[in-house]
């Protein structure tokens, strides 16, 4: 089937995307669900730093390729052997597919799956397929599997989660990415205690998703962290008990004078080194440092060594907020659904197709938390 799609040709453009429109909105051909595969409508996809990651350069894959990796659709067709989804259902794409057979599938850490990984990095579905190609001729690579800046897709069954049919698109679709990595990284990554002094540095989508969930786990301190001040007072009104500017050169002192020498668990969503030396240097003696935010691969940190032995501390990394998105994905939207995560709050805009460029430049400048491109 033809449909439109936005279409990423050459890496690394310079900002304004406004001007160097780095995305084409093209024709393309979509192919039908091979075996385990599905078709489904996009209906909502929310822009995130992956995203503009492989727009700058900053983790850069495969192209020509269809970028987008957080959406809700809806079921149009399956594909042979797929038995536990229907035409109709409504999912939520997961942007790392599970093979459910290899090592760490095996021990409940799909997040880890080898041919999962294999395949995203080689723009594909898993299995090695690719469903997209131009008119002229010549393959389209997916984003991550999903390939979600388009009106349809076709993906892996591995790659979705059903969903309640009565969610709003634009609300399901932060439950892919935003959510998961999110508060999954306060839930599985760190399981975080009630009671514990937390900090999350970087407020996008991952971070205020963070927030919320260390508010929902009955944390006693919630710290936020951003050089926004708009971003830093929405913090407040989600229930950050104190407030900082990343740019003050006395935050970390400021930090640790707030939260009695310093947070328990400090959450990294910023993606770039100063926020990821930042959230170290304001755990605690024995605390956790997470961190999600995916920098630039030839990003290097140079870490106090003795710090981690003397001071007991734990640095750990998360992808995809260590979820088990079939488990994870439906208790998330029922912690919603009882107001205990209000990810509703999040929604920036909704933008069409068409306006994809300039929204990353408002990405970009951090003014926008998750902006959502409906696309129906």
């Amino acid at each position: 089937m033809k449909m439109r799609a936005a279409v990423l040709r050459q890496i690394g453009l310079p900002a304004p995307y406004a001007e160097s429109r780095p995305l084409s909105i093209e024709e393309v051909d979509l192919a039908d669900p091979g075996p385990g595969e599905l078709r489904v409508k996009i209906h909502a996809a929310g822009l995130c730093h992956s995203d503009l990651s492989a727009i700058n350069g900053d983790r850069p894959w495969p192209v020509p390729i269809v970028p987008g990796h957080e959406a809700a659709a809806e079921v149009l067709e399956v594909g042979a052997g797929v038995l536990d989804v229907k035409v109709g259902d409504h999912v939520v794409l997961i942007f790392r597919p599970a093979c459910g057979a290899c090592p760490d599938c095996a021990v409940g850490r799909p997040a880890l799956c080898g041919p999962g990984g294999e395949s995203n990095g080689a723009g594909s579905l898993l299995g090695g397929y690719k469903r997209l190609s131009l008119p002229s001729g010549g393959t389209l690579n997916h984003h991550l599997g999903c390939a979600a800046f388009a009106e349809y897709a076709t993906v892996s069954r591995r790659s979705v989660v059903p969903i309640d049919r009565d969610l709003p698109w634009e609300q399901a679709a932060l439950f892919g990415c935003a959510v998961l990595t999110g508060a999954g990284a306060v839930f599985n990554t760190a399981k975080i205690e009630a009671g514990a002094r937390t900090a999350v540095v970087g407020l996008g989508g991952v971070g205020f998703s963070s927030l919320l969930a260390a508010v929902a786990s009955g944390a006693r301190d919630v710290v936020a962290v951003d050089m926004l001040p708009a971003k830093l007072e929405l913090a407040k009104q989600l229930g950050a008990t104190a407030t900082f500017d990343a740019r003050d050169p006395d935050v970390i002192a400021k930090v640790k004078a707030a939260t009695g020498g310093g947070v328990d668990y400090a959450f990294e969503m910023a993606g770039v080194v100063p926020a990821l030396e930042l959230a170290y240097r304001i755990t605690r003696r024995g605390g956790t440092t997470v961190t999600a935010g995916l920098p630039n691969p030839a990003a290097t940190w140079p870490l106090q060594a003795v710090s981690l032995i003397a001071e007991e501390r734990t640095l750990k990394g998360s992808y995809i907020g260590s979820c088990v998105p079939s488990r994870d994905v439906p208790r998330f939207v029922a912690m919603f659904r009882a107001g205990r995560l209000p990810v509703d709050r999040l929604l920036s805009e909704r933008i069409r197709l068409e306006d994809i460029n300039p929204a990353l430049d408002r990405l970009a400048r951090g003014e926008s938390i998750r902006q959502v491109i409906l696309m129906h």
